[in-house]
This record gives structure tokens, sequence and C-alpha cells, in this order.
């Protein structure tokens, strides 16, 4: 029975051994070893061995990037304005001995830290500047925590300035000026619509103005061309009419003389046609004097000649008309 008892006690005692010599850790963790109260090696993740009762392993650190945030600190700008800022700190461990040896509490020397460097900063600004710089402030932050961090085993990875609360007065006097700044703003946007628009108008008024100008320009030089072509078409035609009429005057011509040689007229009716055509002759408005030609006392000799003729021709008796011939006369 006892050499029972005995044995379970090995047994326990061997179990607790094994528990103590062979320790796994996890990923993105990391453990100091101290070897009889002084820093032996730095465990990696994995199974890793160590000797019961001489090493010791310190709680584990994590080598993640891990974000804090700091409360509200009051901080006094260039221009003696007190302001209450607000930061968000980006960190990583990556140096574990220095951060298990180097520094007892990190956080709250990065938070101090943080504190006395952004005091620094901010209160070589003015409100306006801090407010509108807030990327200078966090880069010029970032440098200056992650040089003091360094040989804590730390990288400062980024720090945001999450918000600046200026008091209540000025505040207030800040939206004044922001909304008086946007009505001006306002204003010079619509005044230079209006000049714009003034502008595309006149341009607009320019352009149909030059258009309109081309436009009658095109119109006068068409209503010339159609007037000239108009013209020359009526010479033409004016060309064509004379040149057919003096053809038909002189087809008339010839044809009269021919008849009139064919005929063989004598003197007296070619006196008798002569006077006729006198009176058309001296026809017209523009004729104030008519010169009686040298051929008029011929040709009324020969009209007294024609006439006595013609007189002689009436008074001879007509010879009778020849005797009816009726149907059933033997004659017939």
């Amino acid at each position: 029975m006892a050499g029972l008892i005995v044995a379970a006690v090995l047994i326990l005692f061997a179990l607790f051994l094994a528990a103590k010599t062979v320790r796994i850790i996890p990923q993105a963790r990391a453990g100091v070893v101290e070897r009889l109260g002084r820093y032996s090696r730095t465990l990696t993740p994995g199974m890793t061995i160590v000797v019961p009762f001489i090493d010791r392993v310190r709680p584990l650190l994590d080598l993640r990037e891990q974000v804090v945030s700091f409360p509200p600190q009051p901080v006094i700008t260039a221009d003696n304005v007190s302001v209450g800022i607000d930061t968000v700190l980006y960190f990583t461990v990556t140096e574990p001995k220095s951060a298990t040896y180097e520094i007892a509490n990190p956080l709250q020397a990065i938070e101090q830290l943080t504190v006395t460097t952004l005091r620094n900063i901010v209160g070589s600004l003015t409100l306006e500047q801090a407010l509108t710089s807030r990327d200078e402030v966090n880069d010029r932050l970032r440098v200056v925590l992650d040089e003091r961090t360094g040989k804590w085993g730390i990288r400062i990875n980024g720090v945001e300035l999450k918000s600046i609360d200026p008091p209540g007065g000025i505040q207030e006097a800040m939206e004044k000026q922001m909304r008086a700044e946007r009505d001006r703003r306002a204003a010079i946007l619509t005044a230079e619509g209006v000049k714009q628009s003034a502008i595309l108008t006149a341009e607009g008024e320019k352009q149909s103005a030059v258009l309109k100008a081309e436009g009658g320009k095109q119109a006068a030089i068409l209503r010339a061309e159609g007037e000239k072509q108009s013209a020359v078409l009526k010479a033409e035609g004016g060309k064509q009419a004379a040149i057919l009429r003096a053809e038909g005057e002189a087809k008339a011509i010839d044809t009269v003389f021919k008849a009139i040689h064919a005929g063989d007229p004598d003197p007296k009716l070619l006196s008798y046609q002569y006077l006729q055509m006198l009176p058309q002759l001296a026809r017209g408005d523009a004729n104030k004097i008519w010169v009686i030609p040298s051929e008029f006392t011929q040709a009324l000799s020969n009209l007294s000649g024609f006439a006595a003729d013609v007189t002689e021709r009436r008074q001879k008796p007509e010879p009778p008309p020849p005797p009816a011939v009726t149907p059933g006369d033997p004659a017939a």
C-alpha cells in the first residue's frame, strides 16, 4: 500500500516536472526566460523546453500593433487659448527584452511623454494653426515619441489628434467667423457667376451679330448674283428676241420683196402704198417737225393718174349678167 502511494506521488511529480519543462508559445507572442534571476533568452512562437525551478518564464508579451487612447489634456496655444486635445496612439513591441527591463510601466510612460511633447508642439502654434495643421502636429509628435521609445523596445507607428476642443466663447466666435467667411465666399461666387453670365451673354450676342452680318452679307451676295444672272438671262433673251425679230422682219421683207417682184406692180400702186406709210412715219410723241420727202410730189402725180384710171373704170357700164338657164330648157 505504501508502495502504491509512493508510486502515485512519483507519477504526479513527473507530470508536474513535464508541465514545467515543456512550454508552448502562441503566434505573435514572446516570452522572456530568466535563469536564476538573470535574463537568459527570449522564447519565440512554438514549443520550447525550460529547466524547472531554475528557469522562470515572465508573462508573455503581445507583439501585435496595439492602440491606446488618452483622455483629453489641457494645452495652451501660442495665442493663450486653452484647448482640450484627445490623442490616439498606435505602437508595437519590437524588442521583448528591452520592453521588459528598460521601462517599468510602458503605457504610463508613453502617456506622459505624449502629453509633454504635445504641449511643446501645440504651445508654439496659434489656435488656427493647430486646427488646420493636424497632419503636421501628428508627424512631429510621432517622430519625437519614436525617438524616445526606441530604447524601450517599442515602435510608435502613428499618433492621431482625435479632437481639439476650444472654449465655448472661442468656438462661438469661430463659428461666426466661419459663417461670415462662407457668406463672403458665397457673395464672391455669386458675383463671379453674374460676371461670367454677363461675359457669356455678351459673347453670345457678339457671335449672333457676327452670324447675322455674315448671313446678311451672304444674302446680299446671293441676291446680287441672282440679279446679275437675271439681267444676263434677260439680256440674252432680249438678244435672242431681237435676233428672231430681225430674222422675222428680214424674212417678211424678203417675202414682200419677192411678192412685189412676182406681182410686177406699176409705179402708181407703189406710190399709193408709199403715201399710206407716210402717216405712220410721222406718228410719235417725239416727232416735233416732219419734213416732207422729195419723193412726195412724184407719188402724188402717180396717185392722180391712178385715181383717174380707177374713176374711168367705175364709169364704164358693167356687162349684163348671163341669162339664167331653166332646167328642161333645150338651150341647156
